[in-house]
């Protein structure tokens, strides 16, 4: 019945014996992958070296390592139903927290946290501290329980404790919505990073990124995914760890970034007090505050400012050509007239983007300031939004799908709780670093770009432009020739990606920086397009459709949808959306409100039942989503169709990327007020409890138990 705990019969037990001989072949096989990847990347080094050429280097990284990543997915493909959706669950606790770590490490963690830190100085760490304090929750709360639990997807629990289809039905619509906005922002990542290295459009970096994806994932679901998972989080810190510790040497003399971090910030506040009273970087701040002044007064006077910015324009055009200008004078009069908006939304569009330069009128924001404000209100306001943001992403972490699923892979109990230890570990390699690379990046640009002539600009400057201007553009406004810190406009998400040519690296460190990139774009997308695909196959399809459908079909059929919701995504992202880091976010405040209240009072609460539940899911994610959809410029236009000038009114200040701040606690209400004033779960939905909830050492053995 739906409420029974997990059948005790093992299909596949492995004994200790072979499962130590397992774990001894797995050290052996990655110890000469990472040996044979150095001695690939010092090959390529010297080969550049004698005369090969850049576009080369890239597609040679790209070619290998998604060949590699290919080459993984065939060998491991399989039908059998443990080894697709669980690998076999025989994966020891240190290479499931590898694959865990890679799959941790998203197009966010290694492309977009860094640069965050680079933009938002201090307010940056939030995402450090929400992203690994999640891990703690992790471990305490739900991975040892679940992995008790056996079964293959977080759905499946929700079935199971909760009785019936009802919440495991509304478990699978959450899992697809945080799911899919997750892996759009990593498909965005992969395309951002397959066009820096092979120079094609954005749109087909995109899709030849997705046939990578798609060969580590479709062959052999989540055994093909772990291995391929680890080889990737292999390639991820070693291509994160070079350049960052190359720019430390560079800077300090000393090759560990994490111990000169605080002596470099000191030089940063230095430099940012002499930007913050230089003339020139002024009066750049001062055009840019009068552009906006005038955007803001042209957007008031619609419609009749924009017919008098017409007749300006073609009575400076007619003037000119009265007065025998020269020819070029003409025609920049001439292209600014046909230029201009040809209707007051037009207007009122592209008037509304120069009226967010006011945001580079303002000096640079100093980057070890906590909670920056102009006064004891806003820096009240900055402080209540780091909080969210933490709290949002601690409970996130706890309830994403794709990473609860990784400790359903471990041979038992015990090693899912050492998983936890391991993942955070690998994952601490990597943010620990992070506020090291921000900082040395930001004083290499405050001190080696800002004061450089516009006609000697270094050659990433050119080559990021192209790849998108949104990302990087730098404008001489004040038109002295000389670049100025507020001329300079920086996406964070090419911060890691241009750190090697920042720094002066051979050209072979920016390809593996962009293979580490790629591998961390990769590893979270296999993860996330594998818990869509098996909530609809195996949720969905089997658990609630068609109980008898065989495992060969139920394979068949994940992946079928897993071609198909990648092909959706990839669509997606080649509209750019939003960026990388608040998509990511969204994801999380969508996987917080949904899932950690049921899943913790499930786990805890032998009371907490299936109306409960289901309208605690419910309430937590629809709260959450009409917060975000009312107050994110983009998803308002999306959603309702809302001009994006149209003013927003935020609940006590709160950001949209905090929205779970609201969903969580509501979702614990309302499942305790329902579950109480509702009839309490049957005897074996409670005997369920106390089976996920106390170790039982003699029935805790190696096994692949599948149902």
């Amino acid at each position: 019945m739906a409420g029974a705990p997990a059948p005790k019969t093992p299909t596949n037990v492995f004994t200790a014996g072979s499962q130590k001989a397992f774990n001894a072949q797995l050290k052996k096989v990655y110890t000469f992958y990472t040996g044979g990847f150095i001695v690939f990347v010092i090959a390529l080094a010297i080969l550049e070296a004698i005369g090969l050429p850049r576009n080369w280097i890239g597609y040679i990284f790209l070619l290998a390592t998604v060949g590699l990543y290919a080459g993984i997915g065939i060998m491991s493909r399989t039908s059998d139903a443990a080894e697709y959706y669980v690998a076999g669950r025989r994966v020891p606790a240190v290479f499931n927290g590898m694959a865990t770590g890679a799959d941790w490490m998203s197009a966010a963690s290694f492309i977009g946290m860094a640069g965050t830190l680079y933009l938002t100085g201090y307010g940056g760490l939030a995402f450090i501290m929400g992203w690994t304090g999640g891990y703690c929750l992790v471990a305490l709360f739900l991975a040892p329980y679940l992995r008790k639990f056996g079964q293959f997807t977080i759905p499946d629990f929700l079935g199971a404790r909760y009785g019936g289809n009802i919440p495991r039905f509304v478990g699978i619509l959450a899992a697809i919505l945080c799911s899919f906005t997750y892996v759009v922002a990593q498909i965005y990542g992969v395309g951002l990073i397959t066009t820096r290295l092979t120079g094609v459009p954005f749109e087909l970096g995109i899709f030849l990124g997705l046939g990578g994806i798609l060969v580590c994932s479709f062959l052999g679901g989540m055994r093909a995914v772990t291995w391929t998972q680890v080889a990737q989080y292999i390639i991820l810190i070693i291509a994160y760890m070079i350049p960052v510790v190359w720019l430390s040497v560079k800077h300090t003399g000393i090759p560990v970034p994490q111990l000169v971090y605080g002596k470099v910030l000191e030089k940063v506040t230095a430099r940012e007090a002499q930007l913050i009273d230089d003339a020139k970087e002024k009066e750049v701040r001062a055009i840019f505050k009068a552009r906006s002044d005038d955007a803001k007064a042209k957007i008031a006077g619609l419609p009749g400012s924009l017919d008098a910015e017409r007749a300006a324009l073609t009575k400076r055009v007619d003037e000119l050509k009265a007065a025998n200008a020269p020819e070029d004078q003409v025609r920049a009069a001439q292209s600014a007239l046909d230029k201009a908006p040809a209707s007051a939304d037009a207007a009122r569009a592209a008037w509304t983007k120069d009226a967010g330069a006011a945001a580079r009128a303002n000096p640079p924001l100093r980057h070890a300031e906590a909670f920056p404000g102009k006064d004891e209100k806003a820096r009240d306001v900055s402080r209540r939004n780091f909080l969210a943001l933490v709290f949002c992403l601690m409970v996130g972490t706890a309830a994403l799908p794709h990473i609860l699923m990784r400790y359903y892979t471990t041979p038992s109990v015990k090693e899912a709780r050492e998983s936890v230890f391991w993942s955070l570990f690998f994952i601490f390699l990597l943010y620990f670093t992070a506020p090291a690379l921000a900082v040395l990046v930001k004083f290499d640009v405050y001190t080696m770009l800002v004061g450089t002539e516009f006609a000697k600009l270094p050659q990433w400057v050119a080559s990021w432009s192209r790849v998108d201007p949104g990302l990087l553009s730098i404008t001489d406004v004040n038109r002295d020739g000389i670049v100025q810190l507020a001329e300079i406009a920086i996406g964070g998400d090419i911060v890691v990606l241009a750190t090697p040519e920042i720094g002066g690296l051979p050209y072979v460190i920016s390809g593996l920086v962009a293979a580490g990139g790629l591998a961390a774009a990769l590893s979270t997308a296999d993860g996330l397009l594998l818990t869509i695909a098996n909530a609809l196959s195996h949720d969905l399809y089997y658990k609630m459709l068609d109980p008898n459908a065989s495992t060969a079909r139920r394979v068949t059929i994940s992946k079928s949808l897993l071609l198909v919701v990648a092909l959706l995504a990839a669509f997606t992202a080649a509209q750019k959306p939003a960026d990388i880091l608040f998509l990511v976010s969204a994801a999380f405040s969508f996987a917080a409100a949904a899932f950690f209240p049921a899943l913790v009072l499930g786990i805890f609460w032998k009371r907490a039942n299936k109306w409960g539940a289901t309208l605690g899911m419910i309430a937590g994610l629809g709260i959450t989503f009409y917060y975000m959809a009312t107050t994110q410029v983009w998803m308002r236009e999306l959603v309702f169709g809302t001009p994006r000038s149209a003013p927003v009114t935020l609940w006590w200040d709160i950001q949209p990327i905090s929205a779970g701040l609201f969903g969580v606690p509501l979702g614990f209400a309302v499942i305790i007020i329902v579950s109480l004033l509702t009839p309490a779960p049957d005897r074996s939905t409670q005997e369920l409890v106390e089976h996920v909830r106390y170790p039982n050492l003699a029935g805790d053995t190696l096994d692949t138990r599948a149902t």
